[in-house]
Order: C-alpha cells, then sequence, then structure tokens
C-alpha cells in the first residue's frame, strides 16, 4: 500500500542556502503554498495565485522545499520511491538526508527500515541558478538555443530554460510520482517486457520487480496465454520475477491509419493476486534509408508519418492527464499517426506511452539531449547511461515507440556554426548501444536532424535522412521552395506564429487590437535566441508575398482581418508543403510539424492554442492527413494532379467525382470515375487523362482570360458517402474582396448530433465557422461557385443550440448561422 496516497504537501521558495536543514523550516518567514504531487512549483503557484502569476515565477532562482507528514503503518522496511525529481533535490526523512540527485529523469528508491508513527518527509530543491554560477568546463561549441552555457552539465529541461519557450517556468519539485511502499501486499517496483515477432507468432522475455511478501508461485498472463514464472530474491528484499511467454498466430499492432493497434494485457499472479502490467503489442519496425532517405517501415509496409512535435500539455504543472488524452484523441481524429518528444523537453508520463499504444499513435522520442555538447565526462556518462536504461525500462514491449534518437539539433549545432561534424561519443557509442540491446525492435537515429548512416552529406542537408526543414517558414524561401529541396523526411517543419482564434484573444488580451504589437502579445512569439526577427515577421512575409498585402497597413486599418490573412498565409503554406510531401512522387516519407499545442497564450507555434482548441491550419493538416483523402496539386504546365490515398488496411471501391466550376457557377466539367484503392495503396491521376481531354483548367497556359474558377474533387465509397473531398480556387490565393459571395450557414440536428450545412453562390475561399459552445469538425476550406459542405459539430459542457457566423476571406458580409427544425 502506498502511505503518501492522499497525503497533503506544502512547498516554500527561500533564498538559496537559506535553509540547508528541515528542522530550520519552523524559523524561517515565508508563504507556505499547498502543493500537487506529482507536481511543480510553479504549479504550486498556479493554483495560489493565477497562471500569470506562474508564468512570471522566477522558479530556478530560488531553492524550494516540499514538506509532508504522513502517519505509518505496520512493520518496516518501507520503500520510499521518487519517479523523479526536478533538478538538484536532496531527500530528508526525519532528520536525516537519505538521497540526493543531480537528474531530474533518473528515479530515486530508498529502503527505510525503521520509521516513527508519524514521519516528516521533505524535499530540497537547491537553486539551479545558483549552481549554473559554479564553473565549469566549456564545449567544443556554444548553443545558440540557450543563455546559461552551463546547463549542458545538468541533466535537466530546457522547458522554461530557453526564450523560444517564453513565458514558460522552469519546472522545479516532484513532478514525477513519490510513492511510500509498506504493508503486507505486493507491490510491482518496475517491469521490463520485450516483444519480439517470430514467424507468425508473439513472444514476449518479461522481468518484475516486486517488493512485499515471500512468493511461492508466479504465473504470467497474456490473453488466454500463460508461463510459469521463475522467482529470485535480490538483495534489497525485492524479487525478480522472470518469464516468457508465447502468443501463437499474434495480432499485430498497426498505427491508427493503416489499421488496428491491437494490445495484449499482462497480468502476473502472485500466489493467487493478481498484479496489472499493463497492455504490449507486437509489431516489427525497420528502417529504410534507399537513395539517402529515410523510410519506416511497420511490419514492412511503408508508412507516411505525418504528425506533430509534442508540446507538455500542461507546460506548469506537467500532469494534466485528463488534457493530454483528449489532445491525443484529437490527434486521432486529424489522421495524425506520430508524435515527435524534440530533447527540449522532458519524457512524458507512463500513461501518455500507453495512451499512444492503444490509439495506434507512434512515438519518435529523443533523448533529453539539445544543441548543447554533452560531456565527455565519467559522472555524467553514467548518470546519461542509467537515464536511458530507465527510459527503455518504461517503455519496452510499448509497440507505439518505433524510433529513439539521441536528441534535438545535437549534431546540427555544431555544424551550423561552421564547425566539422565532431565524434559526440554520448550520441555515437553510449546511447546506441544501449538502445541496440535494451530495444532492438525500435530504430535508432543519431539525433534530429541528421545524415543517413554511413553518409558523407552534413546533417543540415534537407534532401537526405532526417531533416529540420524551415525553407518554407523561418527562411522567408517561396511555397515553391518546397519542390526544390527534396526533404525525405522533415522531423520538424512549419513552424510559424499562428494566431488563436478571436474569441481567444479577446480573452486573453482584451482586445483583438493587440495582435501584433503589444508586448504582452509579442511575449509569447517564438523567436530564436539572439535573432533579431521573430516568428510573426516570417508570418507576416508570407502574408506580404503570398497576397500581395502589406501586413502592417493592414494591421493599422483593420486588425480583424490581419489576423485572417495571417492565418490564410499558414494554410497556403500548410497546404502546399503537405500536399507535396504527401505524393507518392514526392520522395518524403515523414512531415511532423512544429508544434502540437502552445504552452502559452498567444500566437505560437501550436496548431492548437494553449486551452486545446484547433487553430486555422489544424484544419489544411486534418485534410491533407486523413487515412482516406484526395487532394488536388497543380502541376504547373501538366496540369491539375488528383492523388486519392487508401492507408486503411481493406480496399476500398469508390468513385471519383471531378468537377470543374466557372465563375458563374456553371460545371463545364461533371465526371464520374471508377477507383479502386488496395489497402495501404494510392494513386495519381491527370486531370487531363481522367476527363479524356485537355482543359487549360489551373490557367497555366494563360489563354486568353481565366475560365474556371475552382476545381472540385470528391471521393464517394459504394454507400454514397463522400468519404473525402478537395477544392482547388483557380487563379491563386490573391482574390479581391467581395461585398457578398451568398454564404449560407444552416444548423440541424439529427440522431447523430448538431450539424452545420454551409452553402455559397460564388466561389468562397478560407471558409471558416465560428460556433459559440461548439467546435467544427472543419473550418478553413474552399467552396466552389454553388458549392457546399455539411460540417459535423462537438458541443461544449452546458451548451444545446449552436449559434454563429460562417465567414469567407474574399467576402466582406458574414452570415449568420439558421437553426432549422430538427430531423
Amino acid at each position: 500500500m502506498d502511505l503518501l496516497a492522499g497525503a497533503q504537501w506544502f512547498c516554500i521558495a527561500v533564498d538559496p542556502d537559506a535553509v540547508r536543514h528541515p528542522d530550520e523550516l519552523e524559523a524561517i518567514e515565508g508563504r507556505w503554498l499547498p502543493a500537487t504531487v506529482p507536481g511543480t512549483a510553479a504549479g504550486a503557484v498556479r493554483d495560489a495565485d493565477g497562471a500569470d502569476a506562474a508564468r512570471r515565477a522566477q522558479t530556478d532562482a530560488s531553492d524550494w522545499w516540499f514538506v509532508t507528514d504522513v502517519a505509518t503503518t505496520g512493520i518496516g522496511p518501507w520503500r520510499l520511491s521518487f519517479d523523479g525529481l526536478a533538478t538538484l533535490s536532496e531527500v530528508w526523512v526525519g532528520p536525516e538526508r537519505v538521497a540526493s540527485s543531480d537528474s531530474m529523469f533518473l528515479p530515486i528508491d530508498v529502503v527505510l527500515e525503521d520509521l516513527a508513527p508519524t514521519v516528516r518527509i521533505a524535499l530540497r530543491f537547491p537553486s539551479l541558478d545558483a549552481a549554473l554560477r559554479t564553473r565549469r568546463p566549456r564545449g567544443r561549441w556554444r548553443s545558440s538555443l540557450i543563455s546559461a552555457q552551463g546547463l549542458r552539465w545538468f541533466r535537466t529541461t530546457v522547458l522554461g530554460r530557453a526564450p523560444v519557450f517564453a513565458g514558460v517556468p522552469s519546472p522545479v519539485g516532484p513532478w514525477r510520482p513519490v510513492r511510500l511502499l509498506g504493508g503486507a501486499g505486493h507491490v510491482v517496483l518496475s517491469r521490463r517486457i520485450r516483444t519480439a515477432v517470430t514467424g507468425q507468432d508473439g513472444a514476449a522475455e518479461i522481468e518484475v520487480a516486486v517488493a512485499g511478501p515471500e512468493i511461492s508461485s508466479a504465473v504470467v498472463r497474456m490473453g488466454e496465454c500463460e508461463a510459469r514464472g521463475e522467482i529470485v530474491s535480490m538483495p534489497d528484499g525485492s524479487r525478480s520475477v522472470r518469464a516468457r511467454i508465447t502468443v501463437p498466430a499474434a495480432e499485430l499492432w498497426w498505427p491508427h491509419t493503416h489499421g488496428r493497434p491491437a494490445g495484449y494485457r499482462v497480468e502476473l499472479d502472485l500466489d493467487g493476486t493478481s498484479l496489472d502490467l499493463g497492455s504490449v503489442g507486437f509489431r516489427t519496425v525497420t528502417a529504410g534509408y534507399e537513395d539517402g532517405g529515410f523510410s519506416p517501415r511497420i511490419n514492412g509496409i511503408d508508412v507516411f508519418c505525418r504528425g506533430i512535435v509534442w508540446t507538455p500539455s500542461d507546460p506548469i504543472g506537467l500532469n494534466d492527464a485528463a488534457q493530454t488524452r483528449k489532445v491525443l484523441e484529437q490527434c486521432v481524429d486529424a489522421g495524425i499517426n506520430m508524435i515527435r518528444i524534440p530533447g527540449t523537453t522532458l519524457y512524458e508520463r507512463d500513461d501518455f506511452y500507453s495512451d499512444c499504444a492503444e490509439l495506434g499513435i507512434m512515438v519518435w522520442q529523443d533523448v533529453m539531449l539539445a544543441t548543447t555538447d554533452p560531456p565527455d565526462d565519467e559522472e555524467f556518462r553514467a548518470s546519461l547511461e542509467r537515464e536511458m536504461r530507465t527510459l527503455t525500462s518504461r517503455l519496452a514491449g510499448n509497440p507505439a515507440l518505433v524510433v529513439l534518437s539521441g536528441g534535438s539539433e545535437t549534431e546540427q549545432q555544431p555544424v551550423m556554426l561552421g564547425l566539422p561534424r565532431p565524434v559526440i561519443p554520448a550520441i555515437d557509442e553510449l546511447l546506441p548501444a544501449v538502445a541496440a540491446a535494451e530495444l532492438p525492435d525500435v530504430v535508432w537515429v543519431s539525433s534530429s536532424p541528421s545524415a543517413p548512416p554511413g553518409s558523407e552529406t552534413l546533417p543540415i542537408d534537407v534532401g537526405s535522412g532526417v531533416a529540420h526543414y524551415f525553407g518554407v517558414g523561418g527562411y522567408r524561401r517561396p511555397l515553391s521552395d518546397v519542390r526544390a529541396a527534396g526533404v525525405r523526411f522533415a522531423a520538424e517543419c512549419l513552424a510559424f506564429s499562428i494566431p488563436p482564434g478571436n474569441d481567444a484573444i479577446e480573452t486573453e488580451f482584451g482586445s483583438i487590437a493587440a495582435a501584433g504589437h503589444h508586448p504582452k502579445w509579442k511575449a509569447a512569439v517564438p523567436r530564436d535566441n539572439g535573432a533579431s526577427w521573430d516568428f510573426e515577421d516570417v508570418r507576416d512575409h508570407y502574408v506580404r508575398t503570398v497576397f500581395g498585402v502589406e501586413p502592417a497597413a493592414e494591421r493599422w486599418s483593420d486588425p480583424e482581418r490581419y489576423l485572417d490573412l495571417g492565418r490564410a498565409a499558414v494554410c497556403e503554406a500548410f497546404t502546399e508543403v503537405l500536399q507535396h510531401w504527401r505524393r507518392p512522387d514526392s520522395g518524403c516519407r515523414g512531415a511532423l510539424v512544429l508544434a502540437a499545442q502552445d504552452p502559452v497564450p498567444g500566437a505560437g507555434w501550436g496548431v492548437l492554442d494553449h486551452a486545446g482548441v484547433p487553430k486555422a491550419p489544424w484544419f489544411v493538416l486534418r485534410r491533407v492527413f486523413s487515412p482516406v483523402a484526395v487532394l488536388l496539386v497543380d502541376d504547373g504546365l501538366d496540369g491539375l494532379q488528383i492523388v486519392a490515398f487508401n492507408d486503411d488496411a481493406g480496399p476500398l471501391d469508390a468513385t471519383l467525382h471531378l468537377r470543374s466550376h466557372t465563375p458563374a457557377g456553371a460545371v463545364p466539367t461533371d465526371v464520374v470515375v471508377p477507383l479502386h484503392l488496395g489497402a495501404h495503396d494510392a494513386k495519381t491521376l491527370s486531370w487531363n487523362v481522367a476527363t479524356a481531354g485537355f482543359a487549360d483548367v489551373n490557367h497555366a497556359y494563360r489563354f486568353g482570360t481565366r475560365t474556371f474558377d475552382a476545381i472540385s474533387a470528391q471521393l464517394v465509397d459504394a454507400t454514397g458517402a463522400v468519404v473525402a473531398e478537395s477544392v482547388h480556387l483557380v487563379g491563386g490565393a490573391a482574390r479581391p474582396v467581395e461585398r457578398n459571395v451568398g454564404l449560407r450557414g444552416t444548423a440541424r440536428r439529427s440522431a447523430a448530433g448538431w450539424s452545420v450545412t454551409v452553402e455559397t453562390e460564388s466561389a468562397a475561399q478560407y471558409v471558416r465557422l465560428d460556433v459559440r459552445g461548439f467546435e467544427a469538425a472543419d473550418s478553413w476550406f474552399h467552396l466552389p461557385p454553388g458549392g457546399s459542405r455539411t460540417v459535423e459539430l462537438r458541443a461544449s459542457a452546458g451548451h444545446t443550440v449552436p449559434s454563429g457566423r460562417v465567414a469567407a476571406l474574399n467576402s466582406a458580409v458574414t452570415a449568420p448561422i439558421r437553426v432549422v427544425a430538427e430531423d
């Protein structure tokens, strides 16, 4: 039993080294805050004074003490366990210091023989700022990500410690679970499960450390299979149970876009008592490096990895499991099948990884190294190796983990500074050796980005290996650059300062007029350390080049349209880049967008705002990433290409409906093409071939005035349901604003829930739905003249009837959503 379950913790900040022993806490003056454990000092500040106060908190500047009093029961020994203390830490039980650590990523486990009936547990977290004042040997290069170069010596996160994370407090405190285990029952201390696919069968090697009384019998069960375990007594009084189990004709785990994410529950029976060991899965993972690329394969099938670079859903307290689960479910709905956890953040909670396995989301996990030179110091190496072994033990057997990487920009940073790619023992020797031994079924990548193994190309070359591609984005290249760059796998891309919705802006900043210039707004805009520009400047550049509008002048005269143009410019970039990469002939096998969710209110990199609400490009991502999709791609003089995808595990027999639309609403072309897509299949069709004749539908030849205003494609299944659709507006993004394009929005309720049907008379560019109390499944889409689209709505708590408006970028008039009688 866990004696700390439900314990009340309190924390206090003191000057560095002002209190060195818990007995001295009684004499100090200061404010004690109730603290949630697991949690952080900033989380306690938020609970007491609000989120703004927590974001302002300089948590690294002080020593922090966390204290609780616990009543003990039974007789010893007891086991005090910490899954993570951030970052420098001391553990005191009563008057004795029983442990210390200098890594936030390592667990602490202490066996206590004798405890008083009531005992005080005190945790001291010395100031990291004070520790950084001690001079240590410099690295071979200087990181551009952080100012405090001494951070390379500490096993901690740069979250909250780099300008790119402006407004995020540094995590200090017991950020992962704390347990005091005692009593007569058995408790699982750790478990390692290695899985493999052997022919048609699944095999698992299981090793479990258990605390508690003697064990006479141990049986492991997986589904309907079971195996007897070997029991070994350990020097610390725990027992190790080892077993090997085989599942005949095991069902394989797939990412949700390509099949069913099958899993198997594992239970350990000790003398009739059942202990849950979680779930495991069986799949094979390999990577191909043909022609210098990087191509992950799951169960022998090439998988286009599309997804996001993860940001903690609660960057203040780090323990909001419900919000994390919600974001992961949103990812599944958006067709995202891979999440990368970058080396700039932290290892996630256990339930994050189990949720990913259950939902069918692949995980690319960086080791927490980022841009700095990892010291080749014996003590540092030992800590890093133990960290890696702890991580591999936690994640072994989890089928979601498919890539393990030696950090974020670990190789890129010295090369970007003009140095030759140096030997980096941590990622060249230590970490890959542990990965090969502990996770042989996971692909190892030296770092992100990196060149293919054995290649002489540089890690910054975007046309080979694993790339971070910001040609479209931070480097302000034209949207067409994506076609020239030849990216093979983008582990980061498309970083823009993306405005959230107007309601969120008004709630957090008081008025949309604050956007673009107010100091509070600018504080949340991402920027590179030392750069003379920020990512809002980047977004404005694309407003200027894509729409031919001067963004500063637009902001002065019409702040709301300025924001909409910025959102639309990002949507244009997402569409051009992601559609090109998903094409089978692009040579690209992965696109991970930076980033998932904004850590603070404002225009951050996230495709979700800080509350988890989708921003404009989320909907582009959702349409392009859908497992069943149809895309319209402009290939210039080669005309339009129609690309249809079926990533699902079963075949799809459908019809492709192709239409061209004139500005007056006429439909000169209306063709139906039968289409068979096999499992995990894609087909590319030329518009001219599919429609049996040439027409300058994309106005590439410029013969006279433009004939067509829009092109539409729908993929319709055998039941008549539209399973995918796409609209291409001819003539470019810079369309004139019309007084009224004839938008109408009608809300109806059926047995499945509420939906809104949007109709238009003329072509409508970037139609958006603003529905109070509801979240639209789709928005920021185009409609052809006379077109319509029905969008499902999801109600928020307390809302029963939708209301709001529909708008389009090229329409001065918006339309109210009309509610009609229920169906």
